[in-house]
């Protein structure tokens, strides 16, 4: 397990989100996934986080994302899609157009869960175990 220390903190907390294209349209191709790949990791890197994993189908993504307690979370996932989204409508606009109408490329909605560590009985056990004060 990888640990990060902030000023006032350790932490390993690690993300896995899932986007999905509007519609479930299958727009994304091998050119689009890899240009995905680079905006995608350049957010990360600006909001102090790093995308650990990446990869994805012609209709959904997927992130495995090391997330940085700085940030909220719903203001992670705006940032992600909207770049995203802004990016490869601009380098790939006559693709999508065969698609979608307006321009837009992902879901409103997303996916997201924490993951790694130690399974969540292992956790919850651990908690039970502590010596509580008796006086």
């Amino acid at each position: 397990m990888f640990v990060r220390k902030g000023s006032h903190s350790v932490f390993s907390v690690h993300l896995h989100f899932v986007f999905v294209t509007k519609y479930r349209r299958k727009v994304i191709t091998a050119p689009i996934l890899e240009r995905l790949h680079e905006v995608l990791a350049n957010v990360c890197i600006k909001t102090k986080c790093r995308l650990i994993e990446f990869s994805g189908e012609s209709d959904h993504i997927h992130l495995l994302v090391d997330f940085h307690p700085d940030n909220n979370l719903s203001a992670l996932v705006g940032s992600l899609k909207s770049a995203s989204s802004r990016i490869i409508q601009k380098e790939f606009t006559e693709h999508l157009a065969t698609f979608y109408k307006k321009p837009v490329l992902w879901s409103s909605s997303y996916y997201v869960a924490s993951t790694g560590g130690a399974p969540i009985e292992k956790v919850k056990q651990y908690i039970k175990s502590q010596e509580v004060p008796t006086k």
